[in-house]
């Protein structure tokens, strides 16, 4: 299996790469929010010391009960990130330490032309891709696309969401993507799928996801599990503060590599790049 995104190409086998938050916005759910640009990029510099293949750069939270920015407002703040990034990055490959990826998470179209016009490798659309827009942007650019599970428009709440089977709902969605990305120019070997944990799901669907993630490996492609202090953690362990959950988000770490996750989204880099270290060591000794 293989993942291009703008003249990069990874492999699989491999082991999982680690894709470290960094939320351009004082609004966070998790509390690590940093609206400042020089902050937001010393963090990410943190990240990659700690063991980030990725970084996943947001400047709109994802949170639903909070008013959305203005698409100018967002589009500037990763503008303004992304140039930093490039100025810092573009020469740093080595034959033992390539690049960083950047991955922009957005969903608003505008906002992604904008960014990807400044640099980064993959467009992080929890938007469910409901037109084949970003993905045209996507196709334009060469940047990878990452498709996410959900229902309904972002920063709506959807907790009244139900599924008979939320296997079966996965895998109609990502053909159904998959086949309007492809239409729309995206390369097969540019996609990522995340089942988006939490997004538009009960606790049952989260659970169930998790137990058997490896039948979305049928799709050959890249499936990026959003593991970290997600609200389903919260309430097995009965943790409501978010910043508690990192030894549950370790716990479906594992749970997520042997059932052919190919890319953890997380908060606690170091905990993350640990825990993949052993568990590749013990599956591959």
């Amino acid at each position: 299996m293989r993942l291009t995104a703008r003249g990069v190409t990874l492999e699989w086998p491999r082991p999982p790469l680690i894709m470290g938050i960094v939320n351009l916005s004082a609004d966070s759910f998790s509390g690590d929010g940093l609206a400042d640009v020089d902050a937001a990029l010393e963090k990410a510099r943190a990240l990659l010391a700690d063991g980030a293949d990725i970084i996943d750069v947001g400047a709109e939270s994802a949170r639903t009960n909070r008013q959305p920015i203005t698409e100018d407002e967002e589009a500037a703040q990763l503008t303004r990130f992304i140039t930093r990034w490039n100025a810092d990055f573009r020469h740093s490959s080595s034959v033992t330490r390539p690049s960083p990826l950047l991955s922009i998470n957005t969903w608003r179209p505008a906002v992604a032309r904008a960014a990807l016009a400044a640099g980064g490798h993959i467009l992080n659309d929890i938007g469910a891709l409901p037109t084949d827009e970003n993905a045209r942007i996507c196709a334009e650019t060469g940047a990878a696309l990452l498709i996410m599970h959900s229902v309904g428009v972002p920063k709506v709440a959807h907790t009244h969401i139900g599924y008979d089977d939320i296997m079966a709902r996965l895998d109609v969605f990502f053909a159904e993507k998959i086949a309007l990305a492809e239409r729309a120019g995206v390369p097969r070997d540019s996609l990522i799928l995340d089942p988006g944990i939490d997004f538009a799901k009960q606790r049952a669907d989260n659970l169930r996801i998790y137990r058997e993630l490896d039948r979305l490996a049928r799709f050959d492609r890249p499936i990026l599990l959003p593991v970290s202090r997600k609200t389903v953690i919260g309430e097995v362990l009965d943790l409501p503060t978010p910043a508690d959950r990192d030894a549950g988000t370790v716990a479906c770490i594992v749970q997520g590599m042997l059932r052919s996750a190919a890319i953890f989204r997380v908060h606690n880099v170091r905990a993350a790049a640990q825990a993949v270290r052993i568990i590749s060591a013990v599956e591959n000794p």
